[in-house]
């Protein structure tokens, strides 16, 4: 695990972008393919606004990047509380990719019927064998005050899944019905980066990151084979990580 602590939320989302964008790269240098989940919420998205912008938008190898989401609201895509909808006001609309690059999750179905077929996508693209697990380039966390990433809220037994890769869920705020990726799925990738900022979230990112193991959703998020990345800016940040 390695911690990054940005000065501000402009830096936070500076160093998000980087990271986004060497990712890519590497990425594609090594398997002619970037693939990333993106979450939702306030913190990724001056990050997301970077990408649309010089360095990034000429660095990121945009026609080799499949963007997904690792969770959704069950809302229509111009819903202000739309993961997706955000995404592409902040900067899908304004880099090249097709729109066969964009992975949103589906929102004209039932939430059961929604997760199977995001399922049967991801299988599809990954080309996996059922046994197998896909494997994302970058996977980006965020959590909440109640230690919840994704839609994976405590005591929810979506933890405890499993077999699916996505699942429907209710919780959060607002409360509505939610996809949201498992974790043998976000566990599965090669990069996880948590971001966290404002000093709103500093009494459970404390918890998590020093209490006892296993209490909150952002603490089982540990890559099998992968790199786990806490990028932080100093007022989320305990004091002792500065």
């Amino acid at each position: 695990m390695k911690i990054i602590i940005a000065s501000d939320p402009p830096d936070l989302a500076r160093k998000g972008a980087a990271i986004f964008s060497q990712t890519a790269q590497m990425s594609v240098t090594s398997t002619g393919r970037f693939i990333v989940a993106l979450s939702g919420g306030s913190t990724p998205r001056p990050m997301h606004r970077l990408l649309c912008e010089a360095p990034y938008l000429n660095e990121i190898p945009w026609d080799r990047t499949h963007i997904f989401w690792v969770d959704e609201r069950c809302v229509p895509a111009d819903d202000p509380a739309s993961n997706y909808g955000a995404a592409r006001a902040d900067f899908l609309d304004r880099v090249p990719v097709l729109p066969d690059q964009v992975h949103p999750m589906p929102m004209d179905l039932s939430p059961e019927e929604a997760a199977a077929t995001c399922q049967e996508e991801l299988v599809r693209f990954f080309r996996s064998p059922p046994s197998e697990i896909p494997v994302f380039d970058l996977i980006i966390l965020g959590i909440g005050t109640d230690g919840h990433t994704a839609s994976l809220f405590p005591g929810d037994n979506a933890l405890r899944e499993q077999e699916r890769l996505v699942v429907p869920v209710r919780g959060g705020d607002p409360d509505v019905h939610r996809l949201t990726m498992t974790l043998p799925l976000l566990n599965n990738a090669l990069e996880i980066v948590f971001l966290v900022s404002g000093k709103r979230k500093a009494p459970i990112l404390k918890s998590i990151l020093e209490g006892p193991p296993g209490k909150y959703p952002a603490q089982m998020i540990q890559p099998v084979h992968g790199n786990l990345t806490w990028l932080l800016d100093r007022r989320a940040a305990p004091q002792r990580h500065w």
